[in-house]
């Protein structure tokens, strides 16, 4: 096998380096009949049986819940999630609805409702939502393997420690998983924000995802190496490549607990210049991972994950003791509460389905929200509550595309403050309110928008592709989502400077603030906070307290006079080997700056891959 070959690539998601037997989890395909059913009678069997199915796969999954690994508890609702979907009504409802009026079997009217909500799914411009529909997926084969009257047990064949390869992990795999025995996770599908990557991140397992042929390419019991980090697995490794794999591995390992002893100081360079370091979360039980990896608040809270796959809209009250929680929880330290940030697809479980040729550009987040709006008062009033308990809430709206939008948003909010003033509802009159800064037109009337607001947060996943004009899931033209194109800098850098002349604070909440190797950017650009994946943490906070702000101003404003995001990847990888050697060595990211240009995408042709 020549080296080419040898070596798959996929999205490194946890760092560290495993090395050890591979184990493929290759799951039989379920054969799905396609049959029509005769009579009446046999119509309501099949409905019946459909119903028995789905019902084993609640008590199956509750009896998960109740063995879950002590180390994946704060995970628990993501199991939750999987038991909501059993009866959404987009799956369970409409399969019910294809087996009565089609008079087709079960498992093909499943399977066909499944189809459906791919579909759904795909239409969805944000990664975190799209990629949930490995749930939908999760589900759907659990509930056909119980119709096929198959008992599943994936992991019972595992006797030793091994490296587990496999299609994909959902939460129930995770609760099935002995921790002990599995050295890393490498899966064909998934991104940063899949289950296995928050599995993997949660108990410290080096981990790969998106690897594509994986399971077909990987040899069951052979010794491989997994980097967790440049997202590189090679097979058949040479005595040579084990040995160095091992030698890496040992000094990640220390050098990780080296940061992490550390993690909890505040963010300061050489020259004395503080970043506010904060962490951007789902679920209120990631608040554990956030304090313990030195988040200084909470950056971002994606309040929409309380909304998915529940059968009833959450009311005021459930939304107030969320958010109430997650308060007290963080108390002192911040906590940014950012506004329902979903397409009216999402929504469809509980208002008239809207059809829209392109939902990413449709009636979405903020547009959403001031569309129906009831449910935007019902959660600004939640959030208002939560703020008059600590004091520590600061509420966001996303999306926002000029100064009418915002001041459409802000009358609504400010219909609720009197509304809770004249009912006596305790509140924090002075609560920070910001908005995101993700289209270009917000971040050509900043100006105007930092006389509105207490804060600014720039969402760079959105403004890059906005930017750009490229879908970034879509693989034909992800090569093109580049970081470090001049626009982005740009728009970033106009932003900073709109803000601070108004006097409010600038934060990031993109992938790019976690992203280490773009430490001397963002900290040249002069943001006064980065928000991230908590697990990015302690690596971010190490290499800000290693720099220079004088040294990073200097780089950024050559850089802003180059013309290409290949010019400035190179400027800046310089930058790097000469400020952070051991980071580059570590991390291999020498390597990872010049093949992906600092960032993870699919190339064209045959001798392209995946970061």
């Amino acid at each position: 096998m020549d080296t080419a070959h040898r070596i798959l690539q996929g999205i490194g998601v946890s760092p560290g380096i495993a090395i050890g037997k591979a184990y493929v989890l290759n799951r039989a395909r379920i054969v799905v009949p396609e049959t029509n059913i005769l009579d009446e009678d046999s119509l309501d069997e099949e409905c019946e049986r459909f119903e028995a199915a789905v019902s084993k796969a609640e008590r199956d999954l509750e009896e998960l819940k109740q063995r879950l690994h002590p180390d994946f508890k704060e995970h628990i609702k993501l199991l939750e999630v999987h038991q909501m979907i059993l009866r959404d009504r987009l799956i369970y409802g409409e399969t019910l609805d294809l087996i009565r009026n089609e008079w087709i079997n079960a498992q093909w009217a499943l399977v066909r409702s499944l189809s459906r909500a791919h579909e759904r799914f795909s239409a969805i411009d944000d990664e975190y939502m799209r990629g949930r529909v490995a749930d939908v997926d999760a589900v759907g084969e659990r509930v056909l393997r119980n119709l096929a009257g198959r008992e599943e047990t994936p992991f019972e064949g595992i006797r030793e420690r091994v490296i587990l390869v496999a299609h994909d992990i959902s939460p129930a795999d995770a609760a099935q998983l002995e921790f002990d025995r599995t050295l890393g996770l490498i899966t064909d599908i998934g991104g940063r924000t899949s289950h296995t990557s928050i599995v993997a991140q949660s108990l410290n397992i080096p981990a790969v995802v998106g690897a594509e042929q994986s399971t077909k390419l990987v040899p069951n019991g052979e010794i491989i190496i997994l980097d967790g980090t440049t997202g590189r697995v090679i097979l058949s490794p040479t005595e040579e490549e084990i040995k160095h794999y091992a030698e890496r591995q040992e000094e990640l390992e220390n050098y990780l607990k080296q940061i992490a002893r550390v993690a909890h100081l505040p963010a300061k360079t050489l020259d004395s210049h503080w970043v506010r370091v904060e962490a951007n979360i789902e679920l209120q039980e990631e608040v554990v991972a956030a304090r313990d990896n030195g988040a200084e608040g909470i950056g971002l809270y994606r309040t929409e994950f309380f909304f998915m796959n529940r059968e009833i809209l959450p009311d005021e009250e459930t939304l107030y003791h969320e958010y109430r929680e997650l308060a007290e929880l963080m108390e002192p330290m911040a906590v940014t509460l950012r506004t329902l940030d979903l397409g009216a697809e999402k929504l469809a479980a509980w208002f008239p389905r809207l059809e829209e040729i392109n939902p990413a550009l449709g009636l979405r987040s903020i547009r959403l929200c001031l569309h129906y709006r009831e449910l935007f008062k019902s959660q600004l009033r939640a959030i208002l509550r939560a703020s008059g308990v600590a004091g520590n809430v600061r509420l966001m709206f996303p999306l926002v595309s000029g100064v009418g939008e915002l001041l459409e948003a802000k009358k609504v909010l400010g219909e609720v403050r009197e509304e809770l003033t004249r009912q006596r509802i305790p509140f924090d009159h002075h609560m920070p309110v910001g908005v995101m800064i993700e289209v270009p037109s917000a971040v050509a009337v900043a100006d105007m928008l930092a006389k509105e607001v207490d804060f600014f947060s720039i969402g760079t996943n959105d403004l890059i592709q906005y930017s750009i004009g490229i879908d970034r899931a879509n693989e034909h033209v992800a090569y093109l989502y580049e970081p470090l194109h001049p626009a982005v800098l740009r728009f970033i850098k106009q932003t900073v400077e709109a803000g601070h002349r108004a006097g409010i604070p600038v934060s990031l909440c993109g992938e790019m603030a976690g992203e280490p190797l773009f430490v001397p950017i963002l900290l040249g650009l002069q943001l006064d906070s980065l928000s991230m994946n908590p697990r990015a943490i302690p690596r971010v906070k190490n290499l800000i307290a290693r720099s220079r702000m004088r040294d990073c101003r200097r780089f950024v404003r050559k850089a802003l006079e180059m013309t290409t995001a290949s010019e400035i990847t190179l400027q800046l990888q310089e930058i790097l080997l000469k400020k952070f050697p051991e980071e580059l060595r570590l991390f291999e990211l020498d390597a990872v700056l010049t093949d992906a240009s600092l960032h993870r995408k699919r190339r064209l042709g045959k001798d392209r891959w995946k970061f």
